[in-house]
């Protein structure tokens, strides 16, 4: 009991950490505005840790890679905690088990971004029937836009409404797929 309970907070934890992370590294790379609510929020709670990774990971063609080393270092952390509460122990192969969590905190992160895409449309999705002239809709536009430019180029509105969300959605719950199977065919090496 004690045990799932821990394997809860850890993951919940790391978990926020890792999805703000990977937020904030999407926001900067496709030039989401932080001038409002969600940007300063993630910005505020992930500079403690970005600035000063920063001096040691710099940014390469405008990606910021001190956060996207911050989410896979965290993916590697919490995997590293998961095995050791559940028992498990690096030390007879160290070297081949590192690699096994790279490989897999990498996945994971493939993984994780997907989910964020979906939750991203779906989120815009709602609030473009509900409020559509919200203080983020800049934000959550700029994240999606890249996405849906590649179908808008293909199908156009349909009776005035825009089915390139309905696309993006299907083809990041197909890519899902082979991520998924992927990440748990190497967390089952462990």
């Amino acid at each position: 009991m004690f045990m799932q309970i821990g394997q809860f907070l850890i993951e919940t934890l790391f978990g926020f950490f890792v999805y703000l992370l990977l937020l904030r590294f999407y926001m900067q790379w496709l030039r989401a505005p932080f001038r409002n609510p969600i940007g300063e929020f993630v910005a505020t709670l992930t500079n403690w840790m970005v600035l000063p990774a920063r001096r040691v990971v710099p940014g390469l063609f405008s990606l910021d890679l001190a956060s996207l080393a911050l989410a896979w270092l965290a993916e590697v952390v919490l995997w590293l905690l998961m095995l050791w509460l559940r028992g498990f122990s690096l030390a007879g192969t160290p070297g081949v088990a590192f690699g096994l969590l790279a490989a897999l905190a990498a996945i994971e992160l493939a993984k994780l971004s997907l989910n964020l895409l979906m939750g991203v449309v779906i989120v815009q999705v709602v609030l473009s029937w509900v409020n559509p002239r919200t203080p983020f809709a800049g934000i959550f536009d700029a994240l999606t836009r890249p996405f849906y430019r590649v179908f808008r180029r293909f199908i156009p509105p349909i009776g005035n409404i825009d089915l390139s969300p309905l696309f993006v959605l299907i083809i990041a719950q197909v890519l899902l797929i082979p991520v998924g199977t992927l990440a748990l065919t190497v967390s089952r090496m462990f």
